[in-house]
């Protein structure tokens, strides 16, 4: 597994937010399994760009930081459940906050991240 070299400054909740949900699909999976998605299928339907061991890398890391819990049932084949804790359901408002906020500047946003992807010539 990778070691960090350098160890993150844990001083302020901006940081300690950043070090928690860093990954590129976190977010929404928080998201879709706090709309009911809970098996790990059901989340790769509803995110197909990220591939399954990407998905639950970040699932391990999320459960880790004690925002969602696995079940596991025992049956053949085996099932798996993602469901969020207390902890994990604690972030959703935040989360919702975010979301209208990027509803409400889509247009710009959009805009400003489009342009940055163009290449500098054009």
């Amino acid at each position: 597994m990778y070691a960090r070299k350098i160890l993150p400054n844990l001083d302020c909740g901006l940081d300690l937010i950043g070090e928690v949900l860093y990954g590129k699909w976190k977010i929404r999976l928080l998201w879709f399994i706090h709309q009911g998605h809970q098996r790990p299928s059901e989340l790769q339907r509803k995110i197909p760009d990220a591939t399954r061991r990407v998905l639950n890398i970040q699932l391990k890391e999320l459960e880790e930081h004690g925002l969602v819990e696995r079940k596991i049932f025992a049956v053949v084949p085996p099932k798996v459940e993602y469901s969020l804790t207390e902890f994990g359901k604690s972030l959703i408002p935040v989360l919702s906050a975010l979301g209208n906020w990027g509803d409400e500047h889509q247009d710009r946003l959009r805009e400003l991240i489009l342009k940055r992807l163009q290449p500098e010539n054009q």
